[in-house]
């Protein structure tokens, strides 16, 4: 089965119902995509699907049709997203674990909403689960994201 994954075709030879998220960690080797609960839950294992947020955990790859991009996809050593630059800039993270879930939920949501108000953020941010508690420190990341990407 082929899978364009961050701008890349890979020839992978799964079974169909394998969940995305073992896909792209064990056959692909991009580990950013992060194992949380398995049920579609928490929001660890969130990649994008043509643009729109998915569930990897939960989501079989023969059902993928489109490009797959992932944490690793939407930024580069030498040109960080404006989403990561906010999160460091507001030391977003603690543990980290749900980061690269909540970064790309939140990419997702700036795409589609470039301007969005706190209720905007948190129904977006809903199905991301941070243990530590970051959710200010994500929404003002969210907030200053928006604000970055008027001013450019």
């Amino acid at each position: 089965m082929k899978l364009n994954v961050n701008g890349k075709d890979h020839d992978v030879d799964v079974e169909a119902d394998m969940p995305l998220l073992w896909v792209l960690r064990d056959e692909i080797g991009l580990t950013g995509t992060k194992f949380g609960c398995g049920i579609a839950q928490c929001g660890a294992c969130t990649v994008h699907v043509d643009g729109q947020s998915v569930r990897s955990c939960s989501h079989p790859v023969g059902q993928v049709n489109g490009k797959v991009t992932t944490i690793e996809g939407i930024g580069s050593p030498d040109v960080m997203s404006k989403v990561q630059e906010a999160w460091i800039e507001h030391q977003t993270p603690q543990c980290g674990y749900c980061q690269s879930g909540q970064i790309m939920s939140a990419t997702a949501l700036l795409t589609f909403n470039p301007d969005p108000t706190d209720e905007d953020i948190d129904r977006a941010m809903a199905g991301n689960i941070c243990r530590c508690g970051a959710y200010p420190r994500i929404r003002a990341a969210i907030h200053a994201t928006a604000k970055s990407m008027k001013e450019a």
